[in-house]
């Protein structure tokens, strides 16, 4: 269940509450006239089933609610109600089905700003792949993958062509370059530091490394794994199972790629510099195309779902 807390023009009380109790899948409405001091209004809350939760946010937005007062949308870890249960029963489609569009722009847009915080993660975990790869040590890129934020821009690119919003789009795509340019410079001068303390060294890199010259030599699997990390990631997203995440950074070897190419720059091997561009591209177009796949096919099915229980319901209503 997700609980919407609501301030409301005196002027739009009646409207908002005709929206709620006729939306299935609603439930728990409450009413406190004039509680709201800025904006001043009503002050309105109701209980939602999740799969009902996007064509009521919807209809708010229609009333002009988001301009002139509040909407703000809470998970529910526990409700005990039989309303509660009659509501998710009610309501169209399954609840890890359905997808917050509105949810998911905020999301994305918040993990896919170029802050300094997520400028300082990604060149910290390229970092640290770089040292995984002079060391050829797995357990090093694995760490350096689940500590890279760059999913964050990926899905906000996808969910920025999904429901067409541009600014959306540009500020990933602005993340995600400014972001690995960013980290494979500083990944370089770290580089360049560690050269002159002697913990660096040319031999060092160009000797045989069986454990991590997976990273500069691509192959059709490589664009297989970031087609499935991409479905898992998104959809990870969407069900609010964020836990998955963690499993989707550490199969995809962007930011290894963005380290070993920074390392190879640093040491003028040209073959090294080319294959983890490749690599890098080969992965980010992957999770990007599966991603916007599995949304389109998310909003094509949920919108089927919900035709089909309009048409139930209309049938059953006839009769």
């Amino acid at each position: 269940m997700l609980q919407f807390r609501l301030i409301v023009p005196a002027d739009l009380t009646d409207e908002v509450a005709e929206l709620i109790t006729s939306t299935v899948g609603a439930t728990h409405l409450t009413l406190l006239k004039g509680a709201a001091l800025d904006p001043v209004g009503d002050l309105m809350t109701c209980d939602v089933a999740r799969e009902a939760a996007d064509p009521l946010l919807a209809g708010l937005r229609g009333l002009g609610l988001e301009e002139r007062g509040l909407i703000a949308v809470d998970s529910v870890d526990m409700s005990l109600s039989r309303r509660s249960e009659d509501a998710e029963r009610d309501a169209p489609g399954e609840g890890a089905d359905a997808v917050l569009w509105d949810s998911m722009a905020e999301l994305t847009e918040e993990e896919s700003t170029l802050t300094v915080t997520y400028l300082a993660f990604l060149s910290v975990a390229t970092m640290l792949a770089a040292y995984g790869v002079m060391l050829d040590s797995s357990i090093l890129i694995v760490g350096a993958m689940a500590v890279g934020p760059e999913f964050g821009p990926l899905a906000g690119i996808c969910t920025g062509l999904v429901i067409r919003r541009k600014r959306l789009v540009a500020r990933s795509a602005k993340a995600l370059v400014v972001g690995f340019l960013a980290a494979m410079l500083i990944t370089g001068a770290f580089a360049a530091l560690l050269d002159l303390f002697g913990l660096f060294s040319r031999s060092q890199f160009e000797r045989p490394h069986p454990a991590t010259q997976f990273i500069w030599q691509p192959t059709a699997d490589s664009f297989v794994v970031a087609l499935l990390a991409g479905i898992a990631g998104v959809l990870s997203l969407t069900s609010a199972k964020s836990g998955a995440l963690v499993g989707v950074a550490i199969s995809v070897t962007t930011v290894p790629a963005a380290a070993n190419a920074a390392l190879a720059l640093s040491y003028s091997s040209w073959h090294e510099v080319l294959g983890s561009a490749w690599q890098l591209a080969l992965n980010l177009a992957g999770i990007v195309a599966a991603g916007l796949l599995t949304l389109l096919v998310q909003k094509w099915v949920w919108h089927r779902q919900r035709e089909r229980a309009a048409s139930t319901s209309a049938s059953m209503s006839s009769r």
